[in-house]
């Protein structure tokens, strides 16, 4: 199993702003099959070092991975988040 992290920090950092992105990565949920599991959540502490959004997922396979990377509904997210991130983070391990 592979675990994907991903951290974003947003240009815009409003609750509102922060609130729609999240839902926008949200609405991913259900549409990929190769996802095991597919969570995002939004920093409850609001400091200025942290994060906005996390996005944690879980996949079975390399193969799986990549075939999530370059599903067509994770392309049209990722050309959305790419206008509303200041910087973002990943990391992928087994698990």
């Amino acid at each position: 199993m592979i675990k994907h992290i991903v951290f974003f920090k947003l240009k815009n950092r409003s609750a509102e702003s922060v609130a729609e992105a999240a839902d926008v990565l949200r609405s991913m949920d259900g549409q990929i099959e190769q996802l095991r599991s597919f969570e995002v959540g939004t920093d409850i502490l609001r400091s200025e070092r942290s994060y906005d959004i996390a996005l944690t997922a879980t996949v079975e396979t390399l193969d799986d991975l990549e075939a999530y990377q370059t599903h067509p509904v994770h392309r049209k997210i990722i050309e959305y988040i790419n206008g509303v991130k200041e910087i973002s983070l990943a990391v992928d391990y087994e698990v």
